[in-house]
């Protein structure tokens, strides 16, 4: 399996800190986002390559934190270097998958997450539905649900229907930036984004390839950090205590 991390992104609402660094090597409790991410999905055994997708801009800084990484680690560089052109994460995934050749079950993950709950949990899900998988949570409130992916699910955890920041969102189960792609999932990704399907925000694949085939999501086990601005981050920093695996 191998697993790609979405780090193009430009964290402008963290400027001045992330102006000229990528935000998934801020430092949280002592060790970068991103290190807490791979050591932690490096734990259940099942990847064999972390494939980080960045920006020109902030390639060099992934590429210098690799080389101190035990892990095999890629860094792609998009060719972009502003906000205003970057690729959005879909078109990322897909060219990360031509630039390699990657033809493997997946797990797509955001960079920039903060979570106090092992991942491996998620693998093990997947593995055991053996379809592609999300993740949902009960989200309460109105004005953060239409700015996030929203789904629908039966009793047995397939999902019926997805939408991404839409303004009548039909259930309160949201969804995070945390993906299961099997193999050959993954292959229709360039399909879905020939057919339509958004590109900027990374869950506008699922909603597509939902009505194309079988996908279930598992109901998160634990919180996930909000890291959107400065005072956010700070927060953060002072609150976390880390992974209950």
């Amino acid at each position: 399996m191998k697993c790609l991390i979405l780090a193009a992104g430009y964290a402008t609402r963290l400027y001045p800190l992330t102006e000229n660094f990528p935000k998934p090597l801020l430092d949280v409790g002592g060790k970068t986002i991103l290190d807490w991410l791979v050591d932690d999905i490096d734990t259940s055994g099942e990847v064999d390559e972390y494939v980080v997708i960045s920006n020109h801009k902030y390639a060099c800084h992934f590429e210098n934190w690799a080389k101190n990484k035990m892990q095999k680690i890629s860094v792609v560089d998009d060719g972009t270097d502003t906000n205003e052109t970057r690729l959005g994460a879909v078109k990322d995934i897909q060219f990360a998958i031509e630039k390699l050749g990657l033809e493997d079950d997946m797990l797509v993950v955001a960079g920039d997450n903060v979570l106090d709950f092992s991942l491996t949990r998620f693998v093990a899900y997947a593995k055991e539905k053996a379809t592609s998988c999300i993740m949902r949570f009960y989200e309460p409130e109105f004005q953060k649900l239409i700015k996030c992916g929203v789904v629908t699910v039966d009793e047995t955890d397939k999902v019926l229907g997805m939408t991404e920041k839409s303004p009548t969102p039909a259930t309160h189960w949201c969804c995070p930036p945390f993906y299961y792609y099997t193999r050959n999932d993954a292959r229709l990704v360039q399909k879905g984004i020939d057919s339509g399907c958004g590109t900027d925000a990374p869950g506008s694949y699922i909603a597509w390839l939902c009505t194309q085939t079988k996908v279930h999501a598992m109901e998160m086990p634990g919180k996930r950090y909000d890291i959107g601005n400065l005072e956010s981050y700070e927060k953060v920093k002072s609150e976390y205590k880390g992974i209950d695996k």
